[in-house]
């Protein structure tokens, strides 16, 4: 029989080692922002973005290490796991709110002025409303849910974004006289590269939503992180099928692009709470967070703003979406405080 203190030892070592490889995974998420984006982008605008992708997860890894986690957690602490481990967990995760922004405000912006932002965004701006839920403020105690970051991350992350695209307007020439957006002269650079960045995505998805669990010390939480990941799985497989079902419809061939974004909005709608839907619940939720990406891009072509990768629609939009579908699949969630 195995004495309580070598049972212990064994969670804290396993919890460990899942914060530890899902910030990885997390981290190579990175990597699929930056190929998603340069893929999207036109061709001049390639290196640019990859400067600014790479400068701005260390600028974000290095302002939360100084002052962020503090604000949102407090000081670095061993618990259930160790606390650097949870540390490492979490700066991965600010790192991904700004490199939603990234995206959006393509071939627009300056790219220290950017970097300066993202400073701004990691030291304060993401730490004090992560802080509200996830570090035990207010609206955790009216009974908020936001499993991984649905509206904490992504719905943060677009919000900022979409403030941007607001402040600097459309790239010139997006826009014809006659308000219709303008194609020709804004082509892709490269939708393989696109592509590939979605599925570097997806993949990081498994450590973004299954380490959020926080531990897998036990027979619960390893049942847990596997539900966890079929549903993540399933969710982005709705969304990229309702996007292609649509853009199917309504323009009369399958959109590629709006496939990649479908699978994020389906990614991202679901990670509100990843755990407590079905299968079959969790296809819906990202189906929806599928339409919702096809629908939000023509919302804001409406409006004449300028989303380069579509990240408003996927990330903002689809985070709204998933973090109210909370309360269908969780019971202990209501709508109301």
């Amino acid at each position: 029989m195995i004495e309580t203190s070598s049972v212990v030892e064994i969670q804290y070592i396993l919890s460990s080692f899942l914060l530890l490889i899902s910030g990885a995974l997390v981290m190579w998420m990175a990597c699929g922002f930056s190929m998603l984006e340069a893929g999207l982008v036109r061709a001049r605008a390639v290196t640019s973005i990859l400067k600014k992708n790479i400068l701005l997860y260390s600028v974000a890894c290095v302002a939360f290490m100084i002052g962020g986690y503090s604000i949102m957690y407090g000081p670095i602490a061993d618990g259930s796991s160790s606390g650097a481990a949870n540390f490492f967990f979490q700066v991965v995760f600010v790192a991904t709110a700004a490199s939603i922004i990234s995206g959006t405000i393509a071939e627009r912006m300056k790219l220290w002025p950017f970097i300066f932002f993202v400073g701004i965004l990691s030291l304060f701006i993401y730490p004090l409303q992560g802080s509200w839920t996830w570090g035990g403020g207010f609206l955790s105690e009216w009974g908020f849910s936001d499993f991984a970051g649905s509206t904490i991350v992504h719905s943060v992350g677009g919000w900022a974004a979409l403030a941007g695209a607001i402040l600097l307007g459309a790239r010139k020439g997006r826009y014809g006289e006659d308000g219709n957006v303008v194609m020709k002269g804004f082509e892709p650079s490269s939708l393989p590269l696109a592509t590939l960045g979605t599925f570097i995505l997806w993949l990081g998805w498994f450590g973004f939503n299954g380490g959020s669990q926080l531990a897998i010390g036990t027979f619960d939480d390893a049942v847990a992180v596997s539900s966890i990941f079929i549903n993540t799985n399933l969710a982005a497989c709705g969304g990229v099928m309702a996007a292609a079902i649509i853009t199917r419809l309504m323009f009369g061939k399958t959109d590629v692009i709006q496939m990649l974004n479908g699978a994020i909005g389906g990614l991202v709608a679901i990670t509100a709470e990843p755990l407590a839907p079905t299968p079959l619940a969790a296809i819906f939720i990202g189906a929806v967070g599928g339409l919702i990406v096809v629908f939000g891009t023509k919302l804001l072509f409406s409006f004449k703003l300028d989303d380069v990768v579509g990240a408003i629609p996927a990330h903002m939009f689809a985070g709204i979406w998933g973090t109210l579908a909370v309360p269908l699949t969780n019971t202990d969630a209501s709508f109301s405080a």
